[in-house]
């Protein structure tokens, strides 16, 4: 068989031999190649012996189907939301969906459609404002506000510890042991006392906001429950609709704040992250709302997040040049390869049709995905129908 250049067969390294001039064999095709053999390990270099601590993403390409249903469902549209009304009858919320037919069912809810109502409303309020605008803060916006930065300042009393994990720094669990004893509490700055039997009903929601404390992980799961939390205090009536803008502008900015510095002091792991082929490793969100407000930007367009004096300048008032400079900071690399979704959007002429499709994917691939979806609990504030 004729000489020629192949990939070298991993077979030849399994067997160690002193140096030979006999041509290996080539793992393809199994002839000959002019290449030596690798050398095989020795004591001074010997294999690694780590084991991860869990199995990589597997970053295959955007699954076809998803894309098609992405492509062709409608824009989801923005819905007032219905206020509870006496007698209540709060309860402990639980998990409900676990195969594609709940999830249809609780699509086709009124729950279900006016939850997702609930994001485009939210989206709706901040379209065309910098976080900085001013806007009307209600007391009950600031109380929310004042309780996430009690949580950002317990970060600082628990350390996280020293140790060589890549991913879930242990003391994690000492910081969500304390948000899980207190969270009634924090509940009760806020809530009025002919309401404080909602407690039941709300806190799960609440601490279910901020990463699991058992798998020390976060991702989209987590944050829609935070957005769960939103409506139900919604559905209350302590958020009134004037109050939306805020709710972003201040509640969600700092509670995205509170969430990068548990993510990068705490090391939280991916929540079933989808690879390079996610849009981003924990959150969804801010890049429906942030789209929202660049929507009719004079100046900056999709393709400016590759400006990187646009997003020095501008990431502190807009939440998706903001999560861009983030994903940034903590992956290394051309931004092409290693976030090819964000990359792509970049190409798309206006933040309008940004905006009306990451919507439609949110519901596609958050709000419609089992893994995700079998977290979500359901009460009588958003009912299992």
């Amino acid at each position: 068989m004729e000489c020629h250049d192949h990939e070298d067969s991993p077979k030849s390294a399994q067997t160690p031999s002193p140096p030979s001039t006999a041509p290996s064999t080539c793992c393809k095709c199994g002839g000959p190649t002019t290449f030596a053999p690798p050398p095989p390990f020795s004591e001074i270099s010997p294999p690694p012996a780590y084991r991860p601590i869990r199995a990589p993403a597997i970053n295959l390409p955007p699954n076809n189907h998803s894309q098609q249903a992405i492509i062709l469902a409608p824009v989801p549209q923005s819905q007032k939301v219905p206020l509870v009304s006496p007698p209540y009858h709060f309860q402990v919320p639980t998990k409900r969906i676990q195969s594609p037919n709940d999830i249809r069912r609780f699509h086709d809810s009124d729950s279900g459609k006016n939850f997702l109502g609930f994001i485009v409303a939210l989206s709706e309020s901040i379209r065309s404002r910098k976080i900085s605008d001013p806007c009307h803060v209600s007391p009950t916006i600031s109380s929310i506000v004042s309780t996430l930065e009690t949580l950002i300042r317990w970060i600082d009393e628990i350390p996280p510890l020293q140790q060589a994990a890549r991913y879930g720094n242990l003391s994690y669990r000492a910081w969500h042991d304390r948000l899980t004893e207190s969270s009634e509490s924090l509940m009760l700055n806020f809530i009025p006392d002919d309401l404080n039997s909602a407690t039941i009903e709300i806190v799960p929601y609440f601490t279910d906001s901020f990463g699991n404390s058992s798998r020390i992980d976060y991702g989209t799961g987590h944050e829609t429950n935070f957005a769960a939390w939103l409506y139900c205090i919604t559905r209350l009536g302590l958020i009134m609709e004037e109050d939306y803008t805020a709710v972003v502008a201040r509640v969600f900015v700092k509670y995205l704040e509170l969430m990068r510095k548990l993510q990068l002091v705490y090391c939280l792991e991916p929540a079933g992250s989808h690879g390079v082929w996610g849009l981003d490793d924990y959150h969804f969100l801010p890049f429906i709302f942030g789209s929202s407000q660049l929507i009719d930007h004079k100046y900056m367009k999709p393709k400016s997040i590759h400006n990187q004096d646009i997003l020095d300048n501008f990431s502190n008032e807009y939440l998706y040049l903001a999560g861009i400079a983030f994903v940034k900071k903590v992956k290394k690399g051309l931004f092409a390869e290693h976030s090819p979704l964000l990359d792509d959007i970049s190409g798309v002429p206006t933040w309008n049709k940004v905006n009306s499709g990451l919507l439609k994917m949110y519901k596609v691939e958050v709000l419609e995905k089992v893994p995700i979806m079998q977290h979500f609990l359901f009460g009588s504030l958003i009912k299992w129908e």
